[in-house]
């Protein structure tokens, strides 16, 4: 069953509604399924291809899915220590409400029954969101070959099938990772049940697709994202920062190839971006110097989000109540769990002294509390814009802006990638590029401030090994052993040698990617294992190697539909499942 997200719209009652907003959102009601099923054949011209494609791309947001399921937040009711280390080390709870009680659900790992696919960030609006930007690709490609056919493929048409392909691709490639099985090893891989790999026109009401193997889908995302990435060309593009441009494609590929362990692969599409000289990656990397005179959330998130910074590779448009759920409610980044994604400490460090939590966090605007009264902290990166669709009424569509691939996150996967192939000291320079050029990208201001005083420091291959490689209490991030890999492949070992700098990566791309999901992929791929503490008495829920539930469930409606659930393992030969595709429903109302 895949049904679209109906985006609807509510009351804006929050709290900083009164912050201004940078950017001007389209409507999600403008876009290629509002049009009616006659309308939506008349594609039958490059320039309307292009048009069509630029509302295939997803409305949706996995990033409080992957959060809530991840170990980056705790449940505030359960009795848990403060994320500050010098307030005085009690165990408090506080009776804060969940923002929808399906993330009661979702934070035990349980199906999520009570949400819909009308809730905002929720599975069945993933599910839906991701499969219409599909069947929207689907039709811009039937198209394709239609205009092919009558008159040749001209060079825009050929750049078009290709972002198709790419978003096709990008968007199978979420989906299977959120509810499906990590990939693994061959035999796993084909045993593993994947989601539906969707090719074709969705025009009857319901329709059988096969719902294959972890296998089936890598297999049919690789054949699409190589096809993409060979013909692509930015150059129909007006602003290629929320299309598939060439870099971002790039920065795609190298994640999937972690994702695979092809890690030669890794290092081959990150340096198609970032290049192989500190200056060239330097140029690549987060600009600090536009956070200097920020002063409002609004303004840090404007930076963040600019089209503008070379970091940002893809931009997409969501909707999303993100930044609402994140903090002041039941669960949130607070505790143990904001000590690890923060590295809050009390102890000098070779990294940085004198502050509690890095000076990279605090210029960019990353480390904000909502009070006094520890129930969370957040990122400015994910600030809400609002788009009022009846000022006077108040009402209208929530926004958040995804920054699905940068520059940041790309570095921290070459470093990866060297790191598990054996090129220590090229992984370890990674490491340090990503830590000291950052700092040489702050203002002067900012230098001064941070730098020149001696609060932030360079850091080196030294320093990583000798803080990384000894077990710290007070730093969970410091692992004594990455045997865990083994969950998922045998022949995925981490050398004794090799743990240090992994240590060190997992903490930077966990500071690196806080808010934005990709935690729990990385949890699981990397096999590791986790649990998360619950109520009053701490009940605690424990996600091992092999269980069922590290795959999201699917929604119920879909599954009352006919869809078979994530959570057991299939054959290749799994049962056929019946899909709702109702063109009617992909209409946003």
């Amino acid at each position: 069953m895949i049904i679209s997200m109906k985006m609807k719209k509510i009351q804006y009652h929050f709290a900083i509604a009164a912050a201004a907003f940078g950017l001007t959102m389209s409507s999600c009601s403008e876009s290629f399924l509002d049009k009616l099923p006659d309308e939506r054949t008349e594609i039958d011209s490059e320039d309307k291809v292009i048009d069509l494609l630029k509302s295939a791309y997803p409305s949706a947001n996995y990033s409080w899915i992957a959060e809530l399921s991840s170990d980056n937040v705790i449940d505030n009711s359960t009795p848990h220590y403060p994320t500050n280390p010098n307030d005085k080390q009690i165990l408090a709870h506080y009776n804060y409400s969940s923002y929808d009680r399906w993330d009661d659900q979702l934070y035990k790992f349980e199906p999520a029954t009570m949400a819909t696919y009308s809730d905002y960030d929720s599975p069945g609006s993933l599910w839906g969101g991701y499969y219409e930007a599909i069947a929207t690709v689907n039709h811009a490609l039937q198209a394709i070959d239609e205009i092919e056919a009558k008159s040749g493929m001209t060079k825009k048409l050929k750049a078009a099938k290709a972002e198709a392909l790419l978003i096709r691709a990008y968007c199978h490639f979420c989906l299977v990772n959120v509810f499906a099985q990590a990939y693994k090893d061959d035999a796993s891989n084909s045993r593993n049940i994947g989601v539906p790999y969707v090719t074709e026109v969705e025009n009857v009401v319901h329709k059988d697709y096969p719902r294959g193997t972890v296998k089936e889908v890598y297999d049919k995302i690789q054949a699409d994202l190589e096809a993409g990435l060979a013909d692509l060309n930015e150059g129909i593009y007006d602003h290629p920062k929320w299309h598939f441009n060439m870099n971002a494609a790039h920065a795609f590929a190298a994640r999937f190839y972690l994702y695979k362990r092809e890690y030669n692969k890794v290092i081959e599409h990150a340096n198609a971006v970032l290049g192989n000289t500190e200056s060239s990656v330097k140029d690549m990397l987060l600009d600090f110097k536009g956070f200097t005179d920020c002063t409002t959330l609004s303004d840090y998130k404007n930076v963040w989000q600019n089209p503008s910074q070379n970091n940002n590779l893809l931009l997409m448009t969501t909707g999303s109540l993100l930044y609402r759920r994140c903090w002041g409610y039941r669960y949130s980044c607070a505790g143990l769990a904001a000590r690890d994604v923060y590295c809050f400490t009390t102890a000098n460090r070779d990294f940085w002294s004198g502050y509690m939590i890095t000076p990279l966090l605090i210029a960019n605007g990353a480390a904000l509390s909502s009070s006094t009264q520890d129930y969370g902290y957040i990122s400015s990166k994910i600030f809400e814009q609002f788009e009022y669709s009846d000022k006077i009424a108040g009402i209208g569509y929530p926004h958040i802006i995804l920054r699905a691939f940068t520059a940041n996150e790309l570095l921290l996967e070459r470093a990866e990638a060297y790191i598990l192939t054996g090129q220590i000291d090229l992984g370890a320079q990674d490491l340090c590029y990503y830590w000291n050029l950052q700092i040489d990208n702050f203002s002067e201001e900012d230098r001064t401030a941070y730098f020149d005083t001696g609060y932030i420091k360079y850091i080196t291959k030294e320093a990583i090994y000798k803080y990384y490689s000894v077990p710290q209490e007070k730093d969970g991030n410091v692992l004594p052993n990455w045997d865990f890999t083994q969950n998922i492949s045998s022949d995925f070992v981490v050398t004794p040698e090799e743990v240090p700098y992994m240590n060190c990566l997992g903490w930077f791309r966990r500071m690196e990617t806080m808010f934005e999901g990709l935690r729990f992929f990385d949890l699981k791929r990397w096999g590791m294992e986790w649990s998360h503490k619950c109520g009053l008495y701490s009940e605690e829920i424990f996600l091992t190697k092999d269980d069922p539930n590290r795959a999201i469930e699917v929604p119920w409606e879909a599954i009352s539909a006919g869809m078979e659930s994530s959570r057991p393992t299939v054959s290749s030969e799994s049962n056929t499942n019946k899909l709702l595709l109702d063109p009617e429903q992909f209409r946003v109302k």
